[in-house]
């Protein structure tokens, strides 16, 4: 999946040893456009961090994977990055604000509906 999100907030990188070696991760809190913004937290693993894109206010691209997991009769959902980058920079540059990068507002007209239900 992908989105284009504004970077909010930035949670402190966490770092340990497992037993595939050291492992870090990134927690950013991003905020989508349009008439109802939403938060979303978004963990990056590893390698996958581009130090040089987060920076608060920035807007981004980002594809991620969203995944559950059961433990002890609770389920946790994660949504994990597998790319961020800068909005515009895979169109090599851009001055375009966050705005821009949001799909306009569509009023639908329930009057031409013609589904049955």
């Amino acid at each position: 999946m992908d989105l284009t999100a504004k970077l909010v907030q930035m949670l402190p990188l966490q770092k340990g040893q497992g037993k595939n070696g050291e492992w870090k991760k990134q927690d950013i809190i991003v905020e989508t456009g349009g008439q109802y913004p939403k938060k979303v937290c978004i963990s990056i693993w590893g390698d996958k961090i581009n130090e040089k894109a987060l920076q608060i206010g920035n807007t981004l691209n980002i594809s991620f994977d969203v995944e559950s997991r059961e433990y002890n009769g609770r389920w946790y959902t994660d949504v994990k990055a597998w790319k961020v980058e800068a909005a515009g920079s895979a169109a090599g540059g851009g001055n375009s604000s966050y705005a821009d990068e949001m799909p306009p507002d569509i009023n639908y007209d329930d009057s031409k509906d013609d589904l049955p239900f």
